[in-house]
This record gives C-alpha cells, sequence and structure tokens, in this order.
C-alpha cells in the first residue's frame, strides 16, 4: 500500500499587527522598544508608526503603564537613579518617567537600602576592602554614594555597640 504524500506546508509570514499583538501578548513593551522589535522584522518605518499610533489609541500599548510596572518591580531593589536609567535605556519620554519615578517619594530610600545591604550582607564589614565592596554594591544598586555610606556606617556603628 502506498505511503500518503505529506504536502509541504506553506508558512506564511505573519502580518506586522499579528507579530505586535503577539509580543504584546508575553509582556508589555515601551513604545521604542516594540518599534525596534518591528524594524527587526523588517516592517517599515512608515508603518511601524501607524501600528503603535493605532495601538495606543486603542490602549494596547501606553509608556506611562510600562513605565509605572517598571518602577513597581524595580522599587525595593535598586534606587531611584537605577530606575531612572533604566527608563531612559527603555525609551521612556522624560516626563513620563519623572511621572512614574514620582510614585517613589514617599518611599523612604535610606531604609529601602539598609535592607537590601541586610539581605546582601547582614553583617558590618569587618576591614576597609569589605566596606568598599559593600559601598559600592548599593552604588551600583542605584543608591547614591551619601545613602550607601549612611547605610555601611550605620551598621558599622550598631556592630559596635553589640560588641
Amino acid at each position: 500500500m502506498p505511503m500518503p504524500m505529506r504536502t509541504a506546508r506553506v508558512r506564511e509570514t505573519p502580518t506586522a499587527r499579528a507579530t505586535a499583538l503577539r509580543l504584546l501578548a508575553r509582556r508589555d513593551y515601551s513604545r521604542s522598544e516594540l518599534s525596534q522589535r518591528l524594524r527587526s522584522r523588517g516592517v517599515s518605518a512608515d508603518e511601524v508608526e501607524a501600528l503603535l499610533d493605532d495601538f495606543e489609541r486603542l490602549g494596547y500599548l501606553s509608556d506611562a503603564r510600562y513605565a509605572q510596572a517598571l518602577v513597581n518591580q524595580r522599587a525595593g531593589r535598586l534606587g531611584a537613579r537605577a530606575i531612572a536609567r533604566d527608563l531612559h535605556g527603555k525609551g521612556i519620554p522624560t516626563d513620563t518617567a519623572k511621572d512614574a519615578l514620582a510614585s517613589l517619594a514617599p518611599r523612604d530610600e535610606l531604609a529601602d537600602a539598609t535592607a537590601l545591604w541586610a539581605r546582601r550582607f547582614g553583617a558590618p564589614p569587618v576591614d576597609e576592602r569589605q566596606k568598599g565592596r559593600q559601598v559600592r554594591f548599593l552604588m551600583a544598586r542605584g543608591y547614591s554614594i551619601g545613602v550607601a555610606l549612611k547605610v555601611v556606617r550605620g551598621a558599622v556603628a550598631e556592630g559596635d555597640v553589640e560588641r
């Protein structure tokens, strides 16, 4: 008995709209990020701009919503400067980033840095090398040098009292 012949499936290339919807179904994107993704897939710049304008009008795409979600996700783990740097890197407009970062204002950055330091190190530094390492860790997470030094100096002071 002869084997039935398989016909080759013709795979259609997805439209720009379908590609964008598939990407947005996975996670939120900033307008800039989604534009870059679509352009890297060969979609023309005019088509991308028209599509993104339509998505913003429909509420599928919002830089403000994306920025607020990113701020909420990173608050407590990163300082305001690091979050602002991330927003800028994602192509969020400056005004939108400032609005999203305004929600961080009531947070106590020193308390957040202290909690992060305690989770990471938990013990005061025993020498200058460790102290520098701990300060650099906090600065890499977006806290200012002043906040980082207060946290580490506070830990050293508490360590002296306990001994």
